[in-house]
């Protein structure tokens, strides 16, 4: 993806979310030169890899399939596998009309994925084997807003603003916006992006950068060659 691209995803979806009413915290709009003059006392959100993160999943049709995330808070591994201290996750995410997020699962999150506003948010779904792989033959069972609710492979579960799914290690999902753009609340363990995303395809989780501009805020997935350790 072009970085003139990404800047202006940026700020479009800064501009949807407040519309719906949520301010992103001020690190988020640190200049690139303003978050290496913190880099020290941000050292959590780096190593938590908090902030922008925009992908086309390597595919370079965004528009088609691709996401818009923003990791809010992130806790630690370590504490998540002990049972104690921060074991949550928070971001905002916008699925825009017809643009997949493709089928995957997670081995250790589970998460909250909440229509925040928009339009209908569309959740394929599909079960695991034994071993947790993808069984495009098998159900399961989600929990809606609090209801158990079983599901049928390939089923497409759909969230008005305000409706809610949980979903657990295992359950292979994949999603869209339907009729418009969607900004969409995830609220789950903690979250490791590097090695917790299984895709059914190989495909990669994050995008090729072609820095033809330069960045007005810096992604995720610049941290480690941005800035300083």
């Amino acid at each position: 993806m072009k970085r003139s691209r990404i800047n202006e995803i940026m700020a479009a979806a800064d501009e949807m979310i407040r519309h719906y009413g949520f301010v992103l915290p001020p690190f988020a709009y640190w200049t690139p030169d303003q978050f290496k003059a913190n880099a020290r006392s941000a050292s959590r959100i780096i190593d938590s890899r908090m902030g922008w993160d925009i992908t086309d999943f390597g595919a370079e049709t965004f528009d088609t399939m691709g996401l818009f995330l923003f990791t809010l808070r992130n806790g630690q591994l370590a504490d998540l596998q002990r049972g104690g201290g921060m074991c949550y996750a928070e971001k905002l995410l916008i699925s825009r009309q017809d643009q997949l997020s493709p089928m995957h699962t997670h081995f250790l999150k589970a998460e909250d994925i909440i229509n925040r506003g928009g339009a209908t948010l569309v959740i394929e779904l599909c079960g695991s084997d034994d071993k947790g792989n993808y069984a495009p033959d098998r159900g399961g069972m989600v929990r809606c807003d609090g209801l158990d609710v079983p599901y049928t492979p390939g089923m497409k579960l759909k969230l008005q603003p305000g409706e809610s799914v949980t979903l657990m290690p295992g359950d292979w999902h994949a999603f869209w916006g339907e009729g418009g753009d969607v900004l969409i609340g995830e609220v789950s363990t903690v979250n490791d992006d590097l090695t917790d995303n299984i895709y059914v395809q190989p495909i990669g989780r994050f995008a090729e950068i072609e820095e033809d501009v330069a960045p007005t805020h810096l992604l995720v997935s610049d941290y480690d060659s941005w800035l300083p350790r």
